[in-house]
C-alpha cells in the first residue's frame, strides 16, 4: 500500500479530475475516500502521497471530520509524506501546520474577477524555482472557487504564487507539501456537473462560464497535467 496514492475527497463531486487522467497515464493505483459519503480519513502513513480535495466546509469546522482531517495532514507534515491540496485542502493544510484560515474579503467565483480582468496566479521567485511548476511559466489563467483564504504562519510555509484578490494561491509547507487555493484538476465535463450542483456557480450565466471555460482550456489543461505530473515524480511515484 506504500505505493499507492491517499485521495481524500471532502464532498463527491469535486474529484481528482486531471490527476486521475496522470495517475492511468502512469498506471499509478491509488485509493480514494469520500468523507461527504461517510467514509473515514485513513491513515496516511500507509500511503506513498497524499492528495485533498476541495468542498463546501471550512477548515475552522468543529466536526469531527475536519478535526480527523487536521490531525491526519499533521501525522503526513510529521512523516514527511508527500501532500497535495487543492482550495479546501490547501486550507486545511495551512491549518494543521500553524497557520490560519480567514474569510476572503470578497469572494472569488469563476474565471473573471471582480474588475473585469481573468484571475490568475503570478508565481514568486520561490515558486519558479520550485520542482512543483518545473517547465510551466511563471503566470497561469485560472478558475477560483473560494470563499476562504489562510494566513502563513511565520515558520516552515513558503508563499509560490500569488493573486490579485487573493494573495496567497499556492503555498508549501516543509519539503513536500503544498496547496493550490485555485483549481487547476478541473476537466470539461467536471466543470459542467459543477455549474448546476454548486450554489455559486448556479447563479451564474451557465453558457457564458462554459464559453470562458473552453477559451481557456487548452492552456489550462496543460498546466494542471504538468502540476499532477510533478506533484507524482516529487512523492516518487514516477
Amino acid at each position: 500500500m506504500k505505493k499507492t496514492l491517499l485521495i481524500v475527497k471532502n464532498i463527491t463531486h469535486e474529484g481528482p479530475g486531471l490527476l486521475e487522467a496522470s495517475l492511468q497515464d502512469h498506471d499509478i493505483a491509488s485509493h480514494c475516500a469520500d468523507l461527504s459519503a461517510g467514509e473515514p480519513f485513513p491513515d496516511p502513513g500507509n500511503y506513498r502521497a497524499l492528495v485533498v480535495l476541495g468542498g463546501p466546509q471550512s477548515a475552522n469546522d468543529e466536526t469531527p471530520a475536519m478535526q480527523l482531517q487536521l490531525r491526519q495532514i499533521r501525522i503526513a507534515l510529521k512523516e514527511k509524506i508527500p501532500f497535495f491540496g487543492i482550495c479546501l485542502g490547501m486550507q486545511s493544510l495551512v491549518k494543521a501546520g500553524g497557520g490560519r484560515v480567514v474569510k476572503c474579503a470578497e469572494k472569488e467565483i469563476g474565471f473573471i474577477a471582480p474588475d473585469g480582468q481573468p484571475y490568475r496566479m503570478e508565481l514568486t521567485v520561490t515558486g519558479s524555482e520550485d520542482p512543483l511548476f518545473a517547465g510551466l511559466g511563471k503566470s497561469f489563467p485560472v478558475f477560483q472557487l473560494h470563499g476562504e483564504t489562510v494566513e502563513l504562519a511565520s515558520t516552515d510555509m513558503k508563499l509560490l504564487g500569488s493573486g490579485s484578490f487573493c494573495p496567497i494561491q499556492a503555498v508549501k509547507v516543509g519539503n513536500s507539501a503544498y496547496g493550490l487555493q485555485c483549481h487547476f484538476e478541473v476537466t470539461r465535463a467536471m466543470f459542467s456537473e459543477w455549474t448546476g450542483i454548486d450554489d455559486n456557480l448556479r447563479i451564474m450565466d451557465r453558457t457564458l462560464l462554459m464559453e470562458q471555460f473552453d477559451a481557456i482550456r487548452k492552456e489550462y489543461t496543460e498546466t494542471g497535467m504538468k502540476l499532477m505530473n510533478n506533484f507524482l515524480r516529487i512523492s516518487s511515484l514516477i
